[in-house]
């Protein structure tokens, strides 16, 4: 399986003449980090974050995305044809407010809207909200000619997946309001029976630079170590086309996030506002699990440098599959 290596260019500044130390010293990390984290055709990643549970969850309430020319199908709670909004942001929250409760199921968790003028005519505006049977296996239509923007969304207790290895079980939060498309692709996963060449090789705990809730400390570096534990997606036999950028919440400790447009990916066990939203994260893992990425991030390792950045590579890569969870009864 092919790795991603990471650009370790910096990006040059134009000289500038009366520049203050401080502000010199804060490009220098800038351009550091830059080249430690930006992916690239043939870039392998070099840092990762976790949020906590309340973080990420307010991160994704500013996030309100579909999928173009994609139309989920399903039982309609509420008929477009009388039932109309400006935006698909607008149709997408009419579903969130279906699904903000404590006490169940969404009574909404797909929402479908037409805004394309031209091709919509009287339909224009029409928001359809739905239920599906089975939120972790939407009926979906697409094409290049469908008129329609769709998305899921998953309330408390849904969307969620366990990723598991040896070490013990990572349930992990899917964000489709945030990344719809990478969800698409993880649910796609959730159909193999195998998950072949899907491992961990990559792994490197906090070290000095953050304590044990992903906080970074006062006048320590940024790493390496870079708090994270990486892998690749990508089962062998299926080709993977490239996934592209969501943007959305920043890195915090639990992040699950691609690098580029994956396959590669990797769960953060630091929080790295530095790196604002460069990276699409698709999930998070429950607080309850960062103790097994924090286990594995303890696993024996061999140095290794990967484009003038020292990295950690696990001696022996942790292999794992993806498989759904129904219920459950943790808190998300």
């Amino acid at each position: 399986m092919g790795r991603r290596q990471i650009d370790s260019e910096p990006t040059r500044w134009v000289s500038l003449t009366l520049l203050l130390m401080g502000l010199f010293s804060c490009s220098l990390v800038y351009m550091f980090m830059t080249a430690v984290l930006r992916p690239n055709e043939n870039s392998e990643f070099s840092s990762i974050s976790e949020a906590e549970s309340v973080k990420l969850e307010e991160n994704e309430g500013g996030c309100c995305r579909g999928i173009d020319n994609f139309e989920l199908w399903g039982a309609a709670v509420k008929w477009g044809s009388d039932f109309k909004f400006n935006s698909s942001i607008e149709c997408c929250e009419a579903c969130k407010a279906m699904c903000s409760g404590n006490d169940g199921p969404c009574l909404c968790d797909s929402w479908v809207f037409c805004g394309n003028p031209d091709a919509c005519g009287s339909k224009l505006g029409e928001c359809w909200l739905k239920k599906q049977k089975d939120p972790l296996a939407p009926d979906s239509r697409e094409g290049g000619d469908n008129i329609w923007t769709s998305g899921l969304v998953y309330g408390k207790g849904e969307g969620i997946v366990k990723l598991e290895t040896q070490y013990g079980t990572l349930h992990i939060k899917l964000l489709p309001n945030c990344a719809p498309r990478s969800v698409m692709y993880i649910l796609e996963l959730l159909t193999m029976r195998h998950c072949a060449g899907c491992q961990f090789y990559r792994a490197e705990g906090r070290g000095r630079s953050w304590d044990s809730k992903g906080n970074h400390l006062k006048a320590a570096t940024f790493g390496p170590p870079f708090a994270l534990i990486q892998g690749t997606l990508e089962a062998e036999g299926v080709a993977f086309k490239k996934i592209p950028t969501e943007e959305c919440p920043i890195i915090e400790r639990g992040s699950v996030a691609w690098i580029g447009s994956g396959p590669e990916f990797f769960i953060s066990l630091a929080n790295h506002e530095e790196w604002k939203k460069t990276y699409t994260v698709f999930g998070y893992v429950l607080p309850e699990d960062m103790a097994i990425a924090e286990k594995i991030a303890r696993l024996p390792t061999i140095p290794d440098v990967w484009n003038k950045i020292n990295v950690s590579v696990l001696e022996k890569p942790v292999s794992f599959s993806f498989k759904r969870i129904n219920k459950v009864s943790m808190e998300t």
